[in-house]
């Protein structure tokens, strides 16, 4: 296994990076860059904008378009880097120690590269099996544009007939992984001075009534499970990630926000649970507080949700990938991808791509040379896969 990448993907690599995709920003002058190199290699692309018509996703297929194919997705949008201590400009693509740093190379602007700089030899290859490239924005922020692309996909004739997610695994084979349903409370209480505090209703109390029992669940979840031991945590976990409330020590608060979250085994459903932390507050915390003021009282809102994945293992796509990858087994990760939103809009889905999620997110972000070659590596035997007679 060679354990350097071709100088294409690196150049694609380069060229990606250059692109401020924070989510923040539109992804537009990446995706019609993207079309602009697909198109010139005779390639039709379809873009699928979001509502307010600033972000796109783009949907193209190499080889023949009248039948269903193998799909390599991933999305184009990056995490931010205010805040953070970077040695190197985050969106230059440097080359160091066998490594290339720079915001999104692992988190996955590296298997992107692979895969376009993949593509002619994919045209080349005259392909029997077609390979569908989908690239989405917005994943970061609650996977949002690869909604719009599968609902595309819905009313196509034909749609891919399975998708490897290019997340960063170091080309290990993710079969499973958990969902997410983020929250948010908002709780409206009754003002007044702190020296007459029982003629109020304090916000930041009642919010504090729904953390203990959100930690209390998680706590439950942790000794009574249900488990599954592949996974590196092996339960589903809950927790309160950001309260905000108050104004002065001696004024009884009438507001305050609690964000919280669930991350579930595909076995546990999150809005079980979710119901049962509304059901505690509607019967335990709410009568009283609407007992001194009616108008009290939670409002509940999503805030960013994903399906789990789970894959079977003698699924043809797990089959295909660890074929592929040389694996001879699969994995199951807790961090969450769109994959699980492709399964569940019925188009079978792994996860396996370069990098280390490790690396994502962080200051100096980086992939490895030879990842970036095992990914060839693996583009290579797909090429094999699909080639025409």
């Amino acid at each position: 296994m060679p354990d350097t990448p071709s100088a294409k993907t690196v150049r694609m690599l380069e060229r990606l990076i250059a692109f401020d995709t924070t989510s923040r920003n539109s992804n537009l002058e990446l995706i019609r860059d993207v079309e602009r190199y697909l198109t010139g290699l005779g390639v039709d692309c379809e873009l699928t904008y979001d509502d307010a018509g600033g972000k796109a996703n783009l949907f193209a297929t190499l080889g023949p378009v009248d039948r269903p194919g193998i799909a390599l997705s991933g999305h184009t949008d990056v995490v931010p880097v205010n805040g953070q201590d970077w040695s190197s400009d985050p969106f230059d693509a440097v080359q160091r120690d066998g490594k290339f740093y720079g915001r999104g190379t692992c988190d996955m602007k590296g298997f992107l590269a692979a895969c376009l700089a993949y593509a002619p030899k994919f045209l080349e290859a005259r392909p029997e099996t077609p390979v569908h490239l989908c690239l989405s924005y917005d994943e970061e922020v609650g996977c949002l544009g690869v909604r719009k692309l599968l609902a595309d996909l819905a009313r196509r004739p034909v749609k891919p007939r399975m998708v490897i997610v290019g997340e960063p695994t170091e080309m290990r084979v993710v079969n499973a992984h958990k969902g997410k349903l983020s929250m948010r409370a908002t709780v409206r209480g009754l003002s007044c001075h702190s020296s007459l505090a029982p003629q109020g209703v304090n916000a930041v109390e009642a919010a504090a009534r729904l953390t203990v029992f959100l930690s209390d669940m998680a706590r439950r979840k942790a000794q009574e499970g249900p488990f599954d031991e592949a996974f590196d945590v092996p339960h589903t976990t809950v927790q309160a990630g950001v309260i905000d409330g108050g104004t002065a020590v001696n004024i009884v608060p009438s507001e305050c926000r609690l964000a919280f979250e669930f991350r579930n085994l595909p076995q546990d459903d999150p809005r079980d649970l979710l119901a049962e932390a509304v059901d505690f507050v509607r019967r335990e915390v709410e009568p009283a507080m609407q007992a001194i003021d009616p108008a009290t009282g939670f409002t509940f809102e999503e805030l960013a949700s994903f399906p789990a994945l789970d894959t079977e293992p003698d699924a043809a796509v797990v089959t295909l990938t660890k074929a592929l990858a040389r694996a001879n087994s699969t994995s199951k990760v807790a961090f969450g991808t769109e994959a699980g939103l492709f399964a569940a809009d019925g188009i079978p889905a792994v996860v396996c791509g370069p990098g280390s999620i490790e690396q994502a997110h962080k200051p100096d972000e980086f992939i490895t040379l030879d990842q970036l070659a095992q990914c060839e590596w693996f583009l290579d035997r797909l090429l094999d896969h699909v080639r025409g007679g």
